[in-house]
């Protein structure tokens, strides 16, 4: 089904601003096809790309390994290993943001307990 930038913006949550970018900076897979107009025409597979860009990029990933992510998986099968050993290390240091916040968030609990617990005694 063909969509246009606006409606790939509207289902993936990104500007079209956001979109352009990541055609700019060679994030997509391959180029957008354009209707008679020039207008972009995007496809399911390449909306289904752009939504785990979006996955990469929400969990902290630099453009740099999205950007090497692409180039891996536009060079087809036979770099399985580079495309697993890119994304188990961001997977460890997602595991590791993650722990911190858990962390952070335990000290801002704590504290809301504490006014919590004050403003209970003090009604």
């Amino acid at each position: 089904m063909p969509y246009s930038i606006s409606d790939v913006a509207e289902r993936t949550n990104l500007t079209t601003h956001t979109l352009r970018y990541y055609e700019r900076d060679d994030l997509l897979l391959g180029p957008v096809a354009r209707d008679a107009g020039g207008r972009r025409v995007y496809d399911d597979h390449d909306v289904s790309w752009i939504v785990m860009l979006t996955c990469l990029r929400g969990t902290g990933m630099p453009i740099r390994d999205m950007r090497r992510y692409a180039e891996l998986v536009r060079a087809g099968e036979g770099n399985e290993d580079a495309r697993l050993a890119l994304l188990d290390a961001h997977r460890r240091r997602v595991i590791a943001q993650l722990a911190e916040v858990t962390e952070h968030l335990g000290a801002v609990e704590d504290k809301i307990a504490l006014y919590t617990e004050r403003l209970q005694i003090s009604a």
